[in-house]
């Protein structure tokens, strides 16, 4: 399989760097709870029991006696009808309090060696595997290397899947973490605060790292990777399955991840980092203790103790402890630093998605607008942007259909009016010609005829006649067409044919029409029809080529004395017997006469014309055997002609005679003959001057 896509740069197909950037960042949002396993071994400091020392591991606790409390000490109501606390029950409660510390610690080093061991694992192997076609795609796709059509087929099935697929390998792993610490909490005997807080911290940085995963491959996906997987008919629309979306559901995404997600993890640390005070299991509050806890409000509670039991509601108030608090800004802080990541990736893929659509799209149109091509954008999305892209491809496709018919139409008008025609006219299009447009060209003119076509149609059907005709001239119009030449007209059996430039590509395009002819002949004895022939006449010399009519019906043509005079030069093709006749003004102007095997035939007034025309015969027309013999007997043939010209008509017959006595197919010869004879017998006209007028069209 080939690459659908136009871009020379093959993207590198990102899955293990998505996995590892999400896992890290799972691992930042509950760093916090990590580095409280750096503390596990330091005793907490119990502000009423005394403190905690380690001697050879064995734990001791050393019992101080609370000072006397002043005068102004706050009594707070007693938590329980127990007497006072025993030092032997302090040091038991400090024992039980580290025994819990060390639980939970064990806890949350269980639920971080089964979530590093067992399911990040399993997430990362389960990527490997469903994400290694595609990779192995863009990396043959890169170094040009053969796909297979099951590696492409599986890898379009698919990419448009691989955002939930990744995000859902990721969010199972970290599911059945969350449920092993579940387990793990129920088959706690005593609470377990910390870990609690730990669990709803890993629920939150779950949500956020699944939500990162997906939101990453989506924008792979749209921006990098649909170029290469799906023909560009298929991108011309939505190929999403999912109902159509909208711009602002993105920027609520971005919001929500860049903002409230992150910052509910700084919430989450900061309302878990507070203690209650009746927590303490104090029952009174010296006023160091309340300065500690209120700090510039004590006096303010000093102020409450006044009033009538004040202290009742003492205990519902909360402080932070020092380890919370250390928590607390450490969680703080890594919820700040990571919504500063989501921010800048959330950013970079929101813009992305939205700017590179737009500036592809605008590159389109103005492509479009240029008239270069007709240019189609890729869909990437399914919201607004996603339905403008659709909508400019389906506007483009109604251009491309209206040019295409206008491009035949145009081919249409051009059978009728040849494209040339339009340019010596200076116009882009048949629509903006107008009638009286003119322009003056020197051109030589051929005209072609096939001879005894009346009677020869005489012996068909009306179709049959059509069909041979057509036949007949879909052979000759190529072979104007390849010498620089265009039709201007069919005239019947006759075409109308015009030159611009060199002369020689008038001569080259009979001679080829004529050997063209024998072909065509060939086959129609083969098939058993009539053969035919024709004859050739080209002259050269200024035309006019315009547009007349009336504003109802206007039609393109020709208007010039060179036009009628090629004409009639074709006519005399009859009279000689020869293929192809040029005119004087034609043979001038050849820059190489000795390419062409020609002779003089003699100097004629054409009917309808006062000056005399020198014409000559193209012999190059001519089988080879024929060609052989006039050319053998061109100098004969000059000699006879001079005599002729000189009034001299018994030696001119003489060689005249003999010409045509080696080559009974030389008609010219024959003419002449007859010619000689009539004037020797009859006598010389008083008028003759060598130039033969013709009274009649030919």
């Amino acid at each position: 399989m080939k690459s659908m896509a136009n871009n020379t740069k093959v993207p590198v197909y990102f899955g293990f760097r998505i996995y590892s950037v999400s896992v890290l960042m799972y691992l930042l949002l509950v760093m916090p709870f990590a580095g409280l396993l750096l503390l596990q071994n330091l005793p907490k400091i119990i502000e009423k029991s005394g403190s905690l020392n380690l001697t050879d591991g064995i734990v001791q606790i050393s019992v101080v006696e609370p000072p006397a409390l002043p005068d102004t000490a706050i009594k707070l109501p007693a938590l329980s009808a127990q007497p006072a606390i025993a030092a032997d029950s302090i040091n038991a409660s400090g024992l039980e309090e580290r025994i819990v510390i060390d639980t939970q610690n064990e806890m949350i080093s269980r639920s971080f060696d089964f979530l590093m061991t067992y399911a990040l694992t399993f997430a990362i192997l389960a990527g490997f595997i469903f994400n290694f076609p595609f990779k192995r795609y863009f990396r043959r796709l890169r170094k040009g290397r053969p796909i297979s059509d099951r590696l492409f087929t599986f890898c379009k099935k698919y990419l448009l899947l691989s955002p939930w697929i990744n995000a859902g390998i990721v969010g199972l792993a970290l599911v059945v973490s969350m449920l092993y610490m579940l387990i793990l909490a129920m088959q706690a005997t005593e609470p377990t605060p910390m870990f609690s807080r730990f669990l709803i911290i890993s629920l939150f940085s779950s949500l956020l790292t699944v939500l990162f995963v997906y939101f990453w491959q989506k924008h792979r996906v749209h921006i990098k990777y649909l170029d290469y997987l799906f023909t560009p008919e298929e991108l011309r629309r939505r190929i999403f399955k999912m109902n159509a979306g909208r711009i602002r559901n993105r920027f609520w995404v971005s919001s929500a991840m860049t903002t409230l997600l992150p910052l509910s993890i700084v919430m989450v640390y900061l309302i878990m980092s507070l203690s209650r005070i009746d927590q303490l299991g104090l029952t009174t509050l010296s006023s160091d203790q309340l300065q500690i806890l209120f700090g510039g409000y004590s006096p303010l509670v000093q102020r409450i103790v006044d009033n009538p039991d004040p202290m009742s509601e003492l205990g519902g108030f909360f402080f932070v402890n020092v380890i919370d608090g250390l928590v607390m800004f450490f969680g703080i802080g890594v919820g700040i630093f990571v919504s500063l990541i989501y921010i800048l990736m959330f950013v970079k893929w929101t813009t992305l998605g939205i700017v590179y659509p737009v500036r592809e799209l605008m590159y389109n149109m103005q492509r479009t607008g240029q008239g270069k091509s007709i240019n189609y954008t890729v869909v990437r999305s399914n919201d607004e942007i996603g339905e403008l892209a659709e909508r400019f491809n389906l506007m483009s496709g109604e251009i491309e259909s209206y040019i295409a018919n206008i491009e035949k139409m145009n081919k249409a008008y051009y059978r009728f009016v040849p494209r040339q025609f339009l340019d010596f006219l200076g116009k882009e299009s048949i629509t903006e010609v107008q009638l009286g447009d003119q322009v003056q060209k020197e051109m030589s003119v051929l005209f072609t005829d096939i001879r005894d076509f009346t009677s020869l149609s005489e012996e068909m059907t009306p179709k049959a006649t059509f069909d041979f005709l057509n036949e007949y001239l879909s052979v000759m119009e190529p072979l104007i067409a390849r010498n620089h030449g265009f039709i201007d007209k069919y005239i019947g059996d006759s075409i109308m044919a015009l030159f611009v430039g060199n002369v020689e590509n008038a001569i080259d395009a009979a001679i080829e029409m004529r050997a063209a002819l024998a072909d065509f002949n060939l086959q129609q004895k083969l098939e058993g029809k009539n053969t035919i022939n024709s004859g050739i006449g080209i002259h050269t010399g200024k035309l006019m080529l315009g547009v007349v009519g009336g504003h109802g019906r206007m039609d393109g043509t020709v208007v010039s004395d060179a036009v009628n005079l090629a004409s009639r030069i074709e006519g005399l093709t009859k009279m000689y017997g020869t293929g192809i006749i040029i005119s004087q003004e034609t043979l001038i102007k050849i820059e190489d006469p000795s390419r062409y095997n020609y002779r003089f035939l003699d100097v004629v007034k054409v009917k309808g014309k006062k000056e005399a025309v020198y014409i000559f015969e193209i012999l190059d027309g001519e089988s080879q055997v024929i060609r052989k013999l006039k050319m053998e007997s061109k100098a004969d043939f000059g000699k006879a002609l001079q005599h002729y010209k000189n009034k001299q008509f018994d030696p001119a017959l003489e060689l005249f005679a003999n010409i045509y006595k080696r080559n009974p197919d030389d008609r010219a010869a024959d003419l002449y003959v007859a010619r000689c004879r009539n004037i020797i017998d009859f006598g010389l006209p008083h008028d003759w001057d060598g130039v033969e007028t013709l009274r009649d069209k030919y």
